[in-house]
C-alpha cells in the first residue's frame, strides 16, 4: 500500500487513477508520494518515506527542487496539461490589449444613473477605440506546448506570426503552423512585433527579461503579454513605458500591487490554468506519473532528474539515484550479480539515475549499493 499526500484539492477524477493499492489522503506522516498545486514546500520537512512528488502544474517554484534531489526525491510537473486553457486566455489578452474592452465595461457601469444613457454611450465610445489583430504581427518568445498553440491560433486569426526559441524541439516545430515564422534573435522578434507574448519559465537567465533595455528595442506603441510568471518583467520599467507611450498596453494574468490599478495595465487574477478541464488534466498527468514511477521506477516529466522509461524485464528492478560520476555502474553491477536483462542510465547535470532490471540477483544487496560512494538512493521493485 503507498501513501500519497495531497497538499491541495485535487481533482476526484485524478485520485480514481491511483487504484486500491493507494491511499490517498490529507494527512499522513510518512507518504511515499505527494500530490501538490500550489502550496509551498520549502518550509516542510521532507519524511524520509518520500519518494516523489507531482506537481499538478508546469510552475515548481513552490518546491525546493534541489533539497529533493539531494534526497532522491523526484520532483514531476505536468508539462501541456493546461495548455489550452491558457492558450485561450491569451486570445483573450490579445483582445483586450487592442480593443479597451475592460475600460469601456468599467465606464459603461457608470452609466447606471443615465437616463440617456445610449446616447451617452454613442458619445463616448470613441475613448475605447482600438486597432484590429488582424494582420497585426505576433511576436512568441518561447515555443513549447503553449507558445506553439498561442502561434497557431494567431495565425488562424490572420495574424502574421514570428516566434523565437532557441531551444525549439522537433515535436513542436513539426506541430507550429507552416504560415509561422521563425526568427534567430529576440532583437529581430522586437523590431517586427506589435503584440509580444511571453511563454518562458522563470529562473535566473529570464528573470527581468521585459525591462528599459529591451523594451527600447521593441516597436513604438507596443502590447507586450505575460501569461508566464510576474518575475519576468521589471514592474516600474512596464510603467515607465506606459507613460512615455512606448508601450500601449500591458496585459498579465499576475495581478501584483505595484501594476494594480495602472494606466494601461490589464491585470488578471491569475486564470490561466482556472478551468475545469485543465484542472482534471493536470491532475491526471500528476497522478499518472507518480504511480508509474512507485510501481515500475520509470520517470516522465521530471525536473530533477532525467527521464527513463524501461519496459519491465527480469525478476527484480533495481533503481538508483546516484552522483553523475565516473566507473560508479561498474560497481552496481558487481553488487547486484545475476543475468542483466535491461539496463539504462542518464544523468542531468550533478546527477544520474540508474534502471538495471535483473534476473537471479543476489539477494539482500540492497546495503551493499547504498554503501557504494555516490549512491544517494536505491529501490528494488519486484
Amino acid at each position: 500500500m503507498y501513501n500519497i499526500l495531497k497538499l491541495n484539492k485535487i481533482a476526484p477524477v485524478a485520485i480514481e487513477r491511483f487504484g486500491e493499492n493507494y491511499n490517498c489522503t490529507d494527512e499522513c506522516a510518512a507518504p511515499e508520494g505527494i500530490l501538490v498545486r500550489s502550496a509551498s514546500m520549502h518550509d516542510m520537512e521532507l519524511p524520509e518515506s518520500l519518494l516523489a512528488v507531482a506537481r499538478a502544474g508546469a510552475g515548481v517554484n513552490n518546491i525546493p527542487l534541489d533539497k529533493c534531489a539531494a534526497k532522491g526525491i523526484c520532483v514531476f510537473n505536468t508539462p501541456g496539461a493546461n495548455a489550452n486553457a491558457v492558450m485561450e486566455l491569451v486570445i483573450a489578452g490579445l483582445l483586450l490589449s487592442s480593443r479597451k474592452i475592460t475600460e469601456g465595461i468599467e465606464w459603461a457601469k457608470t452609466l447606471k444613473d443615465d437616463e440617456n444613457c445610449l446616447k451617452t454611450v454613442e458619445k463616448g465610445k470613441s475613448k475605447f477605440a482600438g486597432p484590429e489583430i488582424k494582420g497585426k504581427t505576433l511576436g512568441i518568445v518561447g515555443l513549447g506546448a503553449i507558445g506553439v498553440l498561442v502561434a497557431n491560433a494567431a495565425a488562424a486569426l490572420h495574424m502574421r506570426v514570428v516566434g523565437y526559441d532557441p531551444y525549439l524541439s522537433v515535436g513542436a516545430a513539426l506541430n507550429l503552423n507552416r504560415h509561422v515564422s521563425i526568427v534567430k534573435s529576440l532583437d529581430e522578434l522586437y523590431a517586427q512585433a506589435d503584440y509580444i507574448t511571453y511563454h518562458l519559465p522563470l529562473n535566473d537567465g529570464t528573470r527581468g527579461s521585459v525591462n528599459a533595455e529591451t523594451i527600447a528595442k521593441m516597436k513604438d506603441g507596443v502590447r507586450i503579454l505575460n501569461f508566464s510568471r510576474d518575475g519576468l518583467v521589471v514592474s516600474s520599467d512596464i510603467i515607465d513605458g506606459l507613460k512615455s507611450g512606448k508601450i500601449a498596453a500591458y496585459v498579465t494574468d499576475f495581478a501584483t500591487q505595484d501594476l494594480l490599478c495602472v494606466d494601461g495595465v490589464v491585470s488578471i487574477p491569475h486564470l490561466g490554468a482556472s478551468t475545469p478541464e485543465s484542472e482534471d488534466n493536470c491532475a491526471i498527468m500528476a497522478a499518472d506519473e507518480i504511480k508509474d514511477y512507485l510501481e515500475n521506477g520509470n520517470i516522465k516529466n521530471s525536473v530533477n532528474f532525467p527521464n527513463i522509461s524501461l519496459p519491465r524485464t527480469g525478476d527484480v528492478r533495481f533503481c538508483v539515484f546516484h552522483q553523475n560520476t565516473p566507473k560508479i555502474i561498474a560497481k552496481l553491477l558487481d553488487a547486484i550479480g545475476g543475468n542483466v536483462e535491461n539496463m539504462e542510465n542518464k544523468s542531468r547535470g550533478d546527477y544520474a539515475y540508474t534502471i538495471i532490471d535483473v534476473t537471479g540477483a543476489n539477494t539482500g544487496v540492497e546495503d551493499t549499493i547504498k554503501a557504494i560512494d555516490g549512491v544517494i538512493r536505491v529501490r528494488v521493485i519486484g
